[in-house]
């Protein structure tokens, strides 16, 4: 404990280049520490949105735009396709569920999604407070959209067009959506989307364009559009089959999530590798820092050292003391490099959340985090090594009489 408590001491002799040496290290373990809780709860959102979901249906143009339009709603789709095509690839042998989205309006930057009960049923959804809706123009909050906006049950809004909080749109006043019910926090996507009846959607559109409300039904189910479709296969071998047939037989397209995410955090894990890479340069130039810094120490000590050696200090209780300092200098780093590195990742969900973007937060501890210490304190062995080994070799007259 004395040697400790007096490698504390020295270790603040030099607050400035104590001040520098923290800061690199904290900043190293912050990078690795954001990289690790972003890439985590990045896999596990996309690993909890995809569940359950085979393909993803829609019009031709990019599958990786129509993936993330239609699960994860975080971009916007590449157009429309007609109800009667999605209905009869309903009716395929392979499909065991075929959910259709209707996208296209949102209230205040939360999306209105028109759907069936089987897409929260889908996410195993369960209701807060009111029930699901039960008629045309009645709309079931996700948690995140009601605590953003404040809706409740029985209240009225209308829509705007497009996902830009602009507030109505022409045409959209005239139909508003009336609250039905507020959805328990999923910890999916269902908690920023408001979801409707399908009817709903095709309703506030044909007012705005003015469209006939007598139209003849069968012409409407010719003309009706959705937006894209969530499908689920009654068997693993339709992977292989039924997005090609869809793909060359129909002028559908369809995506497998599966594949066009991997492609996407791919792409995501260069930024992760540059990261890691940038952090990794900070550690090491943290160490080359603490390196000198101590092997420095050795120096300007002599006559302190020598005074211990003559006292009876044996040779490893100098050793332990630039090793102590060292080890300061990595637990001090690693408490701060944990708490910035969460709180990063607090400010980035915070961010994401104005968006309506994916959920982030730094309230998550994860067991991988034990490699931040783990790295803070390799670093700071390895840097006292030689410098604390110069120190257990020396003798008391040659510290005296070094220059």
């Amino acid at each position: 404990m004395k040697t400790l408590a007096l490698s504390w001491r020295y270790l603040w002799a030099r607050p400035l280049a104590t001040v520098l040496n923290l800061l690199l290290l904290t900043l190293g373990l912050a990078a690795i520490t954001l990289v690790l809780l972003t890439r985590a709860q990045l896999d596990r959102a996309f690993e909890r949105d995809l569940a359950g979901i085979d393909a993803v249906v829609g019009a031709k143009g990019s599958p990786l735009q129509l993936i993330l339009a239609g699960v994860f709603h975080l971009d916007v789709p590449p157009g429309n396709i007609p109800l009667r095509a999605a209905q009869a690839l309903a009716q395929d042998a392979r499909v065991a569920q075929l959910i259709p989205l209707s996208l296209g309006d949102s209230y205040r930057g939360f999306r209105i999604v028109g759907t069936t009960h089987a897409y929260p049923q889908h996410y195993g959804a369960q209701l807060a407070q009111g029930r699901l809706w039960q008629q045309p123009m009645e709309v079931v909050l996700g948690d995140q959209a009601a605590l953003a906006t404040g809706l409740q049950p029985g209240q009225q809004f209308a829509g705007a067009h497009g996902l830009a909080d602009s507030g109505d749109a022409p045409g959209h006043a005239a139909h508003p959506y009336q609250v039905s019910g507020v959805l328990a926090p999923c910890a999916c996507v269902l908690d920023r989307l408001l979801l409707t009846a399908t009817e709903s959607v095709w309703e506030v559109h044909e007012v705005a364009h003015g469209k006939d409300e007598a139209h003849e039904t069968d012409h409407e189910d010719e003309t009706r559009e959705i937006t894209l479709a969530l499908v689920r296969y009654r068997s693993p071998l339709a992977a292989a089959s039924f997005p090609r047939y869809v793909n060359t037989s129909t002028n559908l397209q369809a995506a497998a999530p599966a594949l066009e995410i991997t492609r996407l955090l791919r792409m995501v894990g260069v930024g992760a590798d540059v990261l890691r890479g940038f952090a990794a340069v900070l550690l090491l130039t943290a160490g080359l820092s603490v390196f000198i810094a101590l092997w420095s120490a050795v120096r300007e000590r002599r006559a302190d050292l020598a005074l211990l050696r003559m006292l009876g200090a044996p040779p490893r209780r100098l050793a332990a003391l630039l090793l102590g300092e060292a080890l300061w200098l990595a637990g001090l780093a690693t408490v701060l490099g944990l708490v910035a590195g969460h709180g990063l990742t607090g400010l980035l969900g915070y961010l994401l959340a104005a968006q309506q973007s994916l959920p982030m937060t730094g309230w998550l501890w994860l067991g991988v985090e034990l490699w931040v210490p783990a790295l803070a304190l390799i670093v700071a062995t390895l840097a006292a090594l030689l410098p604390a080994l110069g120190a257990y070799r020396a003798e008391a007259g040659q510290l005296l009489n070094s220059r």
